[in-house]
């Protein structure tokens, strides 16, 4: 079964800590594919991945870049898999019918906006359901991550 954190958002923007989760994602060797809510927010995103520390790389791409199969991390607003990611993130809301084909799913979520919270706390539901090992995970005030009970 796939593991599933939930990345609940309380400090730092969703970009800040989705780029750290990704650089974490890169530096154990995995892949990673980011499943957002629409073709602007991918773009969005992209741009923001480029800058997001002028000290480090992070390399990604999108359909627009092509190329997905040399891609370490793809940004999409379709449900698909083109770079062979072991790890999904899903943001916006997001869902995926392939969960079952990665290792670790991250389903990030802004603690402020209560639609978000509520959208997680159904997904958590369903995921624990279908047999998933589900985790909770606060952001801490410095924007880093603590487990929660």
């Amino acid at each position: 079964m796939t593991e599933v954190g939930f990345y609940h958002l309380t400090a730092r923007s969703l970009d800040w800590a989705l780029a750290k989760l990704l650089d974490r994602a890169l530096s154990l060797g995995k892949r990673a594919v980011v499943l957002a809510g629409s073709t602007e927010r991918v773009e969005s995103l992209s741009g923001k991945l480029w800058t997001f520390d002028p000290n480090s790389f992070l390399p990604h791409g999108t359909a627009k870049d092509g190329q997905a199969e040399h891609q370490p991390v793809w940004l999409t607003a379709d449900d698909e898999n083109p770079n062979g990611a072991q790890f999904v993130m899903l943001i916006d809301g997001q869902e995926t019918s392939r969960l079952g084909a990665y290792e670790r799913c991250f389903e990030i979520f802004d603690g402020h906006d209560p639609a978000q919270v509520e959208r997680a706390r159904a997904h958590w539901k369903t995921y624990k359901a279908a047999g998933h090992e589900v985790t909770y995970w606060r952001q801490t005030d410095a924007g880093g991550w603590e487990k929660g009970a």
